[in-house]
C-alpha cells in the first residue's frame, strides 16, 4: 500500500463505513439517477404514462404526437440536466479540493459570472451567433474569470487563502454580473433572446445542441478521473503532496482546464445554475471521505440526480408554467451556503 493511500485510508469512509460499499453504493446512485429520468420524462404540462415513455424510447413512432414530445424534448432537456449537474458538480468538488476552501464553487469563485458575462457580449456583438460558439465564449469567460480571481486572492500575505479566494470571487462575480445586467438593460433584442438562460435554465434545449456541447464536459469529466488521485493528495495539504514527489504546479493547471471545460460547457449549455458545485461535493464527501477517486464519480451521479429533481419541481410547481431551475437551485443552495459558511467561521 502507497504512502498516499495509508494516508487517505484513514478517512476514506464516513456513512459508507466500508470500502467495499462503495461501488454498489455508486451503482444504486446510477439507478437512481436512471430512474430520475425516465421519471422526469413522464412529468410536465401534460403528464405521459411510463408505458409511452418506453414506447417512445424503444418502439419510436414518428406518427404519434406524445412520442415526438418525448425525443424532441423532453429527453434531450433531461439528458441536458444530467450533463450540467453532473460537470457542475465535478467541477465544484476538484475546486474545493484544488484549494481546500469548502466554499469553492463555479458559481461563488465568479467562473460562472465570467462564461454568462461573454455569451452576453457574444450576443450582443455579434447580434445572433451559432449556438455553437456559445461553449467557445464561455471557455474563454470562465477561463478569464478565474485567473483573476486566483490573481487577486493571491496578493498580499499569506498567497490564496480560502478566505481571500471567496472574497474575490464574490466580489468579482458582483463587478462582472452589473456588467451583464447593465447590456441587458440597455438593450431589449439581447434580453429577449436570452433572458431565461440567464437565470439558468433547460427549457427548449434540443438534442443538436446538447451533441454539440457534450464533447466538452464529457472530456472535463474524464480529466477528472485522470488527475483525481493527485487531487486527493492536494487536498491533504500541499506540503504532504511535494512531500509525495507529486508535482503539483502541473496538477494545477491541468484541474484548471478542467474546471474551465466543465464549468464553461454547462454555463453554454444551460446557462449560470449556482449551488450546485457547493452542495453536491460536501454531501458526497460526507458519504465516502475524502478520497477523490471516489468523490469524482459520486459527484458526478449525485450532481445529476439533484439537477433533474430540481428540473422537475420547476415543471411542476406553478405547472403549466416553469420556473428557471436556477431559482429552484438558488432555493436550495442559499440556505445550505449559510450554513456552511457559519459552520466554518465556528470552526
Amino acid at each position: 500500500m502507497s504512502v498516499q493511500t495509508k494516508v487517505v485510508s484513514r478517512n476514506t469512509t464516513r456513512i459508507l463505513g466500508s470500502r467495499s460499499l462503495l461501488l454498489p453504493g455508486l451503482v444504486v446512485g446510477v439507478v437512481v439517477l436512471v430512474g430520475g429520468v425516465l421519471w422526469s420524462i413522464t412529468l410536465g404540462a401534460a403528464d405521459i404514462t411510463p408505458d409511452t415513455v418506453y414506447a417512445a424510447l424503444f418502439n419510436f413512432d414518428s406518427t404519434s404526437f406524445q412520442h415526438l414530445i418525448i425525443q424532441t424534448v423532453r429527453l434531450p432537456r433531461v439528458l441536458t440536466g444530467v450533463i450540467v449537474g453532473a460537470s457542475l458538480a465535478v467541477a465544484g468538488a476538484i475546486m474545493q479540493g484544488l484549494t481546500r476552501n469548502p466554499l469553492a464553487d463555479s458559481g461563488i469563485l465568479g467562473i460562472n459570472s465570467g462564461a454568462s458575462f461573454a455569451v452576453v457580449m457574444g450576443v450582443f456583438l455579434l447580434g445572433n451567433p451559432p449556438l455553437s460558439l456559445y461553449a467557445i465564449l464561455a471557455f474563454i469567460g470562465a477561463g478569464l474569470a478565474s485567473g483573476l480571481v486566483y490573481m487577486l486572492g493571491a496578493m498580499g500575505r499569506g498567497g490564496a487563502t480560502p478566505l481571500k479566494l471567496t472574497l474575490a470571487g464574490v466580489i468579482l462575480s458582483a463587478f462582472i454580473s452589473s456588467f451583464t445586467t447593465a447590456i441587458l438593460i440597455g438593450d431589449q433584442e439581447t434580453l429577449d433572446k436570452i433572458r431565461f438562460w440567464t437565470a439558468g435554465s433547460l427549457a427548449g434545449r434540443d438534442m443538436a445542441l446538447l451533441t454539440q456541447t457534450a464533447p466538452y464536459m464529457l472530456a472535463g469529466l474524464a480529466g477528472a478521473f485522470f488527475i483525481s488521485r493527485q487531487i486527493t493528495t492536494i487536498s491533504l495539504g500541499e506540503d504532504v503532496a511535494k512531500g509525495l514527489g507529486q508535482q503539483t504546479g502541473w496538477v494545477k493547471v491541468l484541474a484548471a482546464v478542467v474546471v474551465v471545460m466543465l464549468a464553461g460547457g454547462a454555463v453554454s449549455l444551460a446557462g449560470p445554475i449556482g449551488f450546485v458545485g457547493l452542495v453536491v461535493p460536501h454531501v458526497v464527501r460526507f458519504m465516502v471521505g475524502v478520497d477523490y477517486r471516489w468523490v469524482v464519480p459520486y459527484s458526478a451521479v449525485l450532481g445529476g440526480i439533484l439537477v433533474t429533481v430540481a428540473d422537475v419541481g420547476a415543471r411542476v410547481i406553478i405547472r403549466p408554467q416553469e420556473l428557471p431551475v436556477g431559482v429552484v437551485m438558488a432555493i436550495v443552495g442559499a440556505p445550505f451556503f449559510i450554513w456552511l459558511a457559519r459552520w466554518k467561521v465556528k470552526r
